[in-house]
């Protein structure tokens, strides 16, 4: 299999990390891929030119995340990371809904400076992004979720939500979330696979 990725991408992390956590990264290889490069291949892979997508031994290509990280569940034999009884898979999959949120808005806020001019940079619509973060992060700070021994599509996700606010606004969320400092500190010592998926410094 192909994964095609970007060492910044939260959303590819999350992939590379459950290849990891789930003794599937041998049988992955990862290929960068430039979304922003009309002549890049990945988007005739993914019709919506995003990342990560899987390309499959047979030729079928995965995307978005979430339904790569149930194939690659379904590969390791099912109820790893996504639970199979019903109230810790929906939980499971409300809080990577709630961290896919975060980095979707946080990514939104990296290209308003990343693609506008900063002459027309529309603060109402940062200000949108950023609220959607304030909101996610202090739900979350006040119920911190828990960490499985193989932790969970939504562990997973929070734990590359809270690195990318990191990587992209220099940890600047740390100072009024402790509990979440601490839920991300505890994931690092404890998955490997979080420090062995860290984009480049």
């Amino acid at each position: 299999m192909i994964l095609r990725s970007s060492p910044a991408s939260p959303f590819a992390r999350k992939v590379r990390m459950a290849a990891i956590m789930l003794g599937l990264d041998g049988r992955i290889t990862v290929t960068g891929a430039d979304t922003v490069d009309p002549a890049d291949t990945v988007r005739k892979q993914n019709p919506l030119g995003k990342i990560p997508a899987l390309v499959l031994d047979d030729g079928l290509v995965l995307f978005d995340s979430r339904v790569i990280l149930e194939y690659l569940d379904h590969l390791a034999g099912g109820g790893r990371i996504i639970p199979a009884e019903p109230k810790a898979r929906f939980a499971a999959l409300r809080l990577q809904a709630l961290a896919d949120g975060i980095m979707d808005a946080s990514i939104l806020q990296v290209y308003e400076g990343r693609w506008r001019d900063s002459a027309k940079h529309e603060p109402k619509w940062v200000e949108h992004q950023a609220g959607k973060v304030e909101r996610a992060l202090a739900s979350l700070e006040a119920a911190p979720p828990g960490r499985d021994a193989t932790p969970t599509v939504g562990q997973i996700a929070l734990a590359c939500a809270l690195a990318y606010r990191d990587f992209r606004f220099h940890g600047s969320w740390r100072k009024d979330h402790p509990r979440l400092v601490k839920y991300v500190e505890d994931f690092a010592a404890a998955v490997p696979a979080f420090a062995a998926t860290a984009p480049p410094a």
